[in-house]
């Protein structure tokens, strides 16, 4: 293979950072942070921005039925296989500024760069930004990669909201096609490899200094909703040893989640994120309670058995105190690993520019792990600082994105070569 010609590749990360700073002015002002939720007003006027900076950069422009927003740079070669880079640009609630949004912004900046050096690819180029990655009330997360990739089920589109509002519905409201939407996979022939730009959101890279991520293996999720359903009773007159108290079966849940994910022999994590419970008062036991709960491992094998184990010892804790347990169990993505071609191609395209790069996990879920579905897929990881994110604080410096807007066009080039 021919050696790029990396002198050339000179990305304007000051450009790239006025647009992270344009877009993230783009939010839900009643809300903390940066809040650009998926199908929020907020976020259709983000994805107009987003449409329009990719024309500026010279990106041919469409909306696909899922509500993908895809740019091409046409190659030399029509009939190639295309390589395609992206993120997403909708926010968690009360989120940051870079997750998802550096690989969007980082790849419009590549494909900017790629021009300004004269460098013409081979492939196209496809530049996506994914709806709604984040996980959604319906508890589906990357609706437009899922879409993408072809395990974008019916079933997903009837999941409803706690309002009882489907996700299909939900998104004809906000102008797509959800019936399209699960058949318009694309074909694996099209795809020659998938790469993506991010930021870590955890600290492994900052502490030990290193400048590039190169990712290996992308974290298995499962998620479970467990509802347990007591009795009310007055707090004043019912002994302890007579109560269906749904809200303490709730507890005791959280906590069998947290020492099942604590016992993890090598990557894994659980996490409760939300407990709900019924009107309430001082003085009434609770007779409702519902929580939400995940599961994450590079190690599939743990997962499943963590998942097990967890639903297993809720349903008894719960039985022993009298209370009714509803677990719907939703597997969100199995673990995926990234490409050892990919991980090659990043980690020489990273030596070449004297940057230090190390081996790392993803225990965050991305689009890049149902774009693995289409051919070979790789992940670009930049530091975040003290490893914030998902959160207002959080924070990748400039020189970072330099860096990873730089071993991101590398690695474009020597994808193309391969």
């Amino acid at each position: 293979m021919t050696e790029p010609d990396l002198a050339t590749l000179s990305p304007d990360a000051e450009r790239m950072w006025a647009d992270i700073m344009e877009l993230s002015s783009i939010v839900d002002d009643a809300s903390p942070g940066w809040s650009r939720e998926v199908f929020s007003e907020p976020y259709k006027a983000s994805r107009e921005w987003t449409l329009a900076r990719m024309r500026g950069a010279g990106l041919e422009t469409s909306i696909d039925a899922a509500g993908n927003i895809v740019g091409r740079l046409p190659g030399l070669d029509p009939n190639a296989p295309s390589i395609v880079t992206g993120s997403h640009t909708d926010t968690v609630h009360s989120g940051g500024r870079f997750d998802g949004i550096v690989g969007v912004m980082g790849a419009i900046e590549a494909a900017r760069t790629l021009q300004e050096s004269g460098t013409r690819l081979t492939s196209d180029l496809i530049v996506v930004d994914f709806l709604g990655e984040e996980a959604n009330d319906f508890g589906v997360s990357c609706v437009g990669s899922r879409a993408i990739a072809g395990v974008l089920e019916p079933g997903h589109l009837q999941r409803k909201n706690r309002d009882g509002v489907s996700m299909g519905d939900t998104m004809a409201a906000f102008g797509l096609d959800p019936h399209a939407a699960v058949s318009m996979a694309w074909n694996p022939r099209s795809v020659k490899s998938y790469i993506e730009l991010h930021v870590e959101q955890g600290p492994m890279l900052e502490t030990a200094g290193n400048e590039i991520g190169v990712v290996t293996s992308i974290a298995g999720i499962e998620r479970l909703m467990a509802v347990f359903t007591g009795r009310a009773d007055h707090a004043g007159t019912t002994p302890m040893d007579q109560r269906a108290d749904a809200l303490i079966a709730a507890a005791e849940a959280i906590l069998t989640v947290e020492r099942v994910g604590c016992g993890a022999p090598v990557h894994g994590v659980t996490t409760t994120g939300k407990i709900a419970t019924g009107q309430g008062a001082f003085n009434v036991v609770p007779d409702s309670s519902t929580i939400w709960a995940e599961i994450r491992s590079i190690d599939p094998s743990w997962l499943t058995g963590a998942r097990r184990r967890i639903a297993e010892q809720i349903a008894t804790d719960a039985a022993k105190r009298g209370v009714g347990v509803a677990i719907d169990l939703l597997n969100d993505q199995d673990p995926v690993p990234a490409a050892q071609s990919m991980q090659d191609t990043v980690a020489a395209a990273a030596g070449s520019l004297g940057l230090n790069w190390a081996a790392v996990p993803s225990g965050a879920g991305h689009d890049a792990a149902h774009m693995a579905h289409l051919g070979p897929m790789g992940m670009i990881f930049v530091p975040s600082r003290g490893g914030r994110s998902h959160c207002p604080e959080e924070w990748t410096d400039i020189n970072h994105l330099r860096s990873g807007v730089q071993v991101l066009a590398a690695t474009l080039m020597r994808l193309d070569q391969a």
